[in-house]
């Protein structure tokens, strides 16, 4: 009966190592974070038949600790973020698809059209942008002429004023992708 004190001291060590690492769905974890969450899953489960316990609660800290370092780096360093997490890759440009872009990623046009489609986006053409996120996700603008109308938008027309949008928005977040680097400054920190 020893296992079972055992499997529920590793079950609360593994929930409470897992909250240090923070909160994020499996969407959002990142290649180092998928990795380490299947290790402490393969050690939890190995000192029950091995009665090794030490070992296991020590390796999967040794994970977490290894994890927080990774993710602080990433926080100060862009070229670290960038080699553990990816970039932004834009695959619509100006309603055409970058078929370069996609075949860096491994990634087909019947994906890259599903994700449009669960997006609500019937056409490629109505895109000014789009990009595929480093979680996989996708980013994206819809030109003018297929953008929802906006309280603004209305704001301005009642008042008869010209709503024509500025085309270099230097605060835009997917000319930062093209460009690849911050639009503004950046607090050094939260690089």
């Amino acid at each position: 009966m020893d296992w079972i004190w055992k499997s529920i001291l590793l079950v609360l060590v593994g929930m409470l190592l897992l909250r240090i690492a923070g909160r994020k769905s499996i969407s959002q974890m990142s290649v180092a974070t998928t990795v380490i969450m299947i290790s402490i899953g393969t050690t939890i489960v190995q000192p029950i038949a091995n009665h090794e316990l030490g070992k296991a609660i020590g390796s999967a800290a040794v994970f977490i600790a290894t994890l927080l370092v990774v993710e602080v780096l990433q926080l100060k360093f862009n070229f670290f973020e960038r080699l553990m997490s990816g970039s932004s890759k834009i695959v619509v440009e100006d309603g055409k698809i970058i078929v370069s872009n996609l075949k860096k990623m491994r990634y087909t046009v019947d994906q890259l059209e599903m994700h449009l489609r669960q997006s609500g986006i019937s056409s490629v053409e109505d895109l000014e942008t789009a990009t595929v996120e480093p979680n996989g996700q996708l980013g994206y603008v819809l030109k003018r002429h297929a953008r929802p109308v906006t309280i603004g938008d209305l704001e301005l027309l009642l008042q008869g004023q010209n709503t024509k949008v500025e085309q270099d928005n230097p605060s835009d977040i997917f000319q930062e992708v093209s460009r690849g680097e911050h639009q503004q400054p950046v607090d050094p920190m939260l690089r």
